[in-house]
């Protein structure tokens, strides 16, 4: 994982901006999400079941986007953020692939020529440029003080219809989540996750089932005093 200039507080532990990518796959049949497990030996939530993603690198600001994302989307991306949007983005699409295997994107002349940085070298080979119009916003999370490792997390949904490459192909990924699998959303509750992954879930459940309520929620732990919003 890459990382952008860290925000002190109090604790003295860096926030950095990161992306995190929620796939949903057969969101009209049985809804199913891809979720992996963290190693038990990891600094920030070992041995949990998590979505795929991973802090933004500073390199994910130089890749442009094969398709912009929704104006709404990258409005509520900008709301509070150092971060352009774009970097955002590219960052869900690089974790997404570094951990899973998995391409999303579309095909652009543009990815020839771009003297590809580290992360985004067998990506770029494969004649793609990441896809924001693929992407959704639906939450935001920033990690509570006194954790080893903090993270202003923006969640990003996309449906497994919008990958170029197979869903059930994790043979590209890196070690970092093992057990890779598809878990429908009707027995994820049996997996161990980290609360706030529980949280995401239960808006997904809630989206999936026409019950959504206006706007991105964003659970701000940026201090001790933890606050509710939405984008």
């Amino acid at each position: 994982m890459g990382q952008t200039d860290a925000r002190l507080l109090s604790d003295d532990v860096p926030i950095r901006d990161a992306a995190t990518v929620i796939v949903l796959r057969d969101g009209t049949t049985r809804p199913r999400v891809l979720m992996g497990q963290r190693g038990k030996s990891a600094v920030f939530m070992p041995s949990k079941f998590v979505f795929p993603g991973g802090a933004v690198d500073a390199v994910d600001a130089t890749i442009p986007l094969a398709r912009p994302p929704a104006p709404d989307c990258a409005a509520r991306l900008a709301t509070d953020a150092e971060t352009a949007p774009s970097a955002i983005l590219a960052a869900a699409v690089r974790e997404l692939w570094e951990e899973t295997g998995l391409l999303l994107g579309a095909k652009d002349a543009r990815a020839a020529d771009l003297d590809a940085p580290r992360g985004w070298r067998g990506y770029l080979a494969t004649g793609h440029l990441p896809d924001g119009a693929a992407l959704e916003y639906v939450f935001r999370a920033i990690t509570p003080p006194g954790r080893p490792r903090r993270f202003d997390a923006r969640f990003l949904l996309v449906d497994a219809d919008n990958l170029a490459s197979d869903p059930d192909d994790f043979s590209g990924a890196e070690d970092e989540l093992s057990h890779l699998q598809w878990v429908p959303l009707d027995e994820v509750r049996g997996f161990d996750m980290p609360f706030i992954t529980e949280v995401v879930l239960s808006e997904l459940a809630a989206r999936v089932e026409g019950r959504t309520v206006p706007g991105v929620p964003f659970f701000d732990n940026s201090t001790s005093e933890s606050r509710f919003r939405r984008l």
